[in-house]
């Protein structure tokens, strides 16, 4: 396998629609209460932690995600529209309320020990919070479209996801892990413009994502 311009391409395809799916800036502010009180190693230790686990469930998605598909009678265009109106809630929901942000932070607000916070870690935070039902459906759209004839391609195609999948997860973990640096530099003005323009690109992708099913199920 050659790193060539289409591999980077699809690498870059598969970072392109992660991203706003995870969101992990915008979800950095709103884990960052249920990780208050934790120390610098604590903190790192805990970022690293959730950014195993959402490698674990892409992983899972990417793998046997399809075979679910196959074993519950579901078609690729289904998935893209019913993933797609999921995302566009999620993002209209992050548009139109204005204290969605704060609500969050004030919810989660109760003390927690150092050792609760294992508990936490993969539910909650790492699911739904981090990689819930959108970024499902974004691998697992992604994935199908990975369905080859040739398997050499169809490898390729799926080194390229895993690859984006690991930088997405790297990103989580950077960005989990500075969160508290990042709200000091931007305050209180710079985290609402960083969150509101995050939820405009999760409803972006999630029109796109729909857009494309019904266009799938209107041809056939």
């Amino acid at each position: 396998m050659q790193l060539d311009f289409p591999f980077l391409q699809l690498v870059f395809t598969g970072f392109i629609s992660l991203f706003p799916a995870v969101n992990p800036v915008g979800s950095a502010f709103i884990v960052d209460p249920l990780l208050m009180g934790l120390n610098g190693p604590e903190r790192r230790a805990a970022s690293k932690r959730i950014a195993f686990y959402c490698f674990l469930i892409c992983t899972v998605s990417i793998l046997i995600g399809t075979y679910i598909m196959e074993l519950f009678g579901i078609s690729i265009p289904i998935v893209q529209l019913a993933g797609g109106l999921m995302i566009c809630r999620m993002g209209w929901q992050l548009l139109t309320t204005e204290d969605a942000i704060k609500s969050s932070k004030e919810t989660a607000q109760p003390e927690r020990k150092a050792g609760d916070i294992e508990n936490i870690l993969f539910y909650p935070v790492s699911f739904p919070m981090t990689t819930g039902a959108g970024t499902i459906s974004v691998l697992l759209t992604l994935s199908a479209h990975g369905e080859d004839n040739d398997i050499s391609k169809h490898l390729v195609k799926l080194v390229a996801l895993f690859i984006a999948v690991l930088l997405i997860c790297l990103l989580i973990y950077i960005c989990y892990a500075n969160t508290p640096r990042l709200i000091k530099r931007l305050g209180p003005r710079g985290e609402q413009i960083v969150n509101r323009l995050s939820a405009f690109l999760v409803f972006c992708i999630g029109m796109q994502i729909a857009s494309a099913g019904i266009r799938t199920l209107l041809k056939t």
